[in-house]
């Protein structure tokens, strides 16, 4: 039995186990992470697909912190990938750690460190009647890996894409350069057409984290409608692999396209983002500082939202079940059918995936 609290935020689910998964070997975080992903994928795919999931769910795993002086460790499970950094993922997890109990609570204010695979985050959260009213996370450090540079994309033509890294690489691309606008109505044709900037930009462009080779590679693509001002809230969209919107601004997509309008002098230190999502919920960005990363120039921001524990669950598997790693099926599963970044797909065949 594996005991699931359901939370989203900011409309991105990202529900959190906490209990029934024994932690997986490793002396980090990021080490227990890729053995999740190597000996028990399997897991991940029982939660996310269906029946019991779905293209649109994230599951975090609560584990113990390997960095001195963290509260908590947490590895994220997306419906491809495992990723260093989540910003949705970590509210959803400080806010079940603070509402179950599983970290004690203090109002006005807590302040925990969790232990992720990209690196330690410092939360501070506003606590009022035993509620975690918003969650404020000082980021990893941020970097831009390109601006503007030339894609090559079936359908498209030559797009502008930007890179930079939030917690995962965001190829970003402004939408209304495709003649496009971000809206609910749009969602699908949008979803299939940052699916195609993203497999076109891991094809052409080698993006690697100076300090780690094994983050590498654009997860997510961000497209986005101009920027105006710090002070003047701005839509964007992130689509997530397989081919859908992100539901919530996106915490480490709003860090990397900070980290892309510092970089074009468009934000200095001290200054944010009010970014946007398809539908209309928003996160607040700050650039807090600069720092280096790789010998790269990088910002440290921090992004600010809330999280909601939408309710309590426990899975099972029945041993004659057909489907012990259930199925993606393509009327729901994204554009691309993939289910992991290898391209692995499945289409519903009764040996389940």
């Amino acid at each position: 039995m594996i005991s699931v609290v359901g939370c989203h935020a900011e409309g991105e689910v990202g529900d959190v186990v906490i209990g029934g998964i024994l932690p997986p070997a490793g002396d980090t975080v990021f080490e227990m992470m890729q053995t999740m992903e190597r000996e028990h994928d399997h897991i991940r795919r029982f939660l996310i697909c269906e029946p019991r999931g779905s293209v649109t769910r994230h599951v975090n795993i609560i584990v113990p912190a390997k960095t001195p002086g963290c509260h908590a460790g947490a590895i994220i499970m997306e419906p491809t990938e495992y990723v260093p950094m989540s910003g949705s993922n970590t509210m959803c997890i400080a806010t079940v750690l603070l509402e179950t109990g599983m970290v004690a609570m203090e109002e006005p204010v807590t302040v925990l460190r969790l232990d992720m695979p990209g690196g330690v985050v410092e939360v501070t959260a506003q606590c009022r009647d035993g509620k975690c009213v918003s969650v404020e996370i000082a980021n990893v450090a941020c970097f831009v890996d390109r601006l503007d540079a030339p894609l090559e994309v079936d359908g498209l033509g030559t797009v502008n894409v930007s890179v930079a890294y939030g917690g995962m690489f965001y190829g970003i691309v402004d939408v209304t350069s495709l003649g496009m606008r971000i809206a609910p109505d749009q969602a699908r044709e949008l979803g299939e057409i940052g699916e195609r900037i993203r497999k076109a930009a891991r094809e052409q462009f080698d993006v690697v984290h100076p300090e780690n080779p094994d983050i590498r590679d654009v997860s997510i693509v961000q497209l986005n409608e101009p920027f105006l001002s710090a002070d003047q809230p701005v839509r964007n969209t992130c689509i997530c692999s397989p081919g859908r919107s992100d539901r919530s601004p996106t915490g480490t997509g709003t860090c990397a396209r900070m980290a892309v309008l510092h970089a074009k002098g468009q934000l200095k230190v001290g200054e944010g983002l009010i970014h946007e999502s398809i539908i209309g919920s928003r996160f607040y960005g700050t650039i807090v500082g600069e720092t280096t990363v790789g010998g790269r120039p990088a910002i440290l921001p921090t992004v600010r939202g809330s999280a909601w524990i939408t309710g309590f669950s426990n899975y099972v598997l029945d041993p004659t079940d057909p489907y012990p790693h259930g199925y993606v099926v393509n009327d729901a599963w994204g554009t691309s059918m993939i289910i992991d970044q290898h391209g692995t797909t499945n289409l519903g065949n009764t040996f389940g995936v």
